[in-house]
């Protein structure tokens, strides 16, 4: 039997990629998924992202107008590496967010004090756990989270089941570099070998982008 799984906070797994399924070297859609991507985070009350792409990119995870500014932002680290320099969520707006395990909790405190609030996560399926800080920004107050990636955190999420739904904008384009980052990467499969998906909508541009959803379909024997 399968079921769909739910939750308090609703989960929405955001991103743009290629034919082949690569997100990466961003940004990989047009303006168009990019004003979107904006209409989304003004929809919803919060965004999660991995450091990695924090790393790579100068995310700001912001919406089209000023009420981002009440958004909360948050990042998730295993590795404690958080870049500060240029870095301009640490610099604009409210304070957003760091996760961590306990272990990196005071040495993160001191590098981002006055910059973002650390806190701690137990540890999950291959990781920590990504439902704990989905469960913490519940706490406050948020309803809704986008999950903007990367593939690793999108894969744990997936692989803990705190996903509901998945926004993807598929692009006109090949990538085929065996080394780009793919929607979701890990060790393993997500299902047996896939994770079933139910489409919600689907809509073609002019930009030759389509624009799909997809709700996930867990099944009641996958850990």
């Amino acid at each position: 039997m399968i079921v769909n799984k739910r939750q308090d906070v609703r989960v929405i797994m955001i991103a743009a990629i290629t034919l082949c399924g690569r997100i990466s070297p961003a940004p990989v859609g047009s303006g168009l998924d990019r004003r979107f991507l904006e209409k989304m985070r003004d929809e919803s009350d919060a965004s999660l992202m991995g450091c990695g792409t924090l790393r790579r990119d100068n995310p700001e995870m912001r919406g089209s107008g000023e009420g981002w500014r009440h958004r909360l932002r948050a990042f998730i680290t295993a590795s404690g590496h958080v870049p500060l320099r240029e870095k301009a969520v640490f610099a604009r707006g409210p304070a957003p967010l760091v996760f961590t395990g306990p272990n990196l909790v005071d040495t993160l405190g001191v590098l981002l004090a006055g910059k973002a609030e650390v806190l701690a996560l137990p540890a999950g399926s291959g990781g920590l756990s990504i439902g704990g800080a989905i469960a913490e920004l519940g706490r406050r107050g948020a309803r809704s989270v986008l999950l903007e990636g990367g593939s690793l955190l999108n894969y744990h999420a997936l692989r803990q089941r705190v996903v509901d739904e998945i926004m993807v904008t598929i692009t006109p384009q090949l990538s085929g570099d065996e080394n780009g980052a793919t929607l979701a990467d890990g060790p393993t499969p997500l299902g047996a070998p896939f994770l079933p998906l139910g489409l919600v909508s689907c809509r073609q541009e002019a930009t030759g982008e389509i624009f799909a959803r997809y709700q996930i379909l867990y099944e009641d024997n996958h850990a």
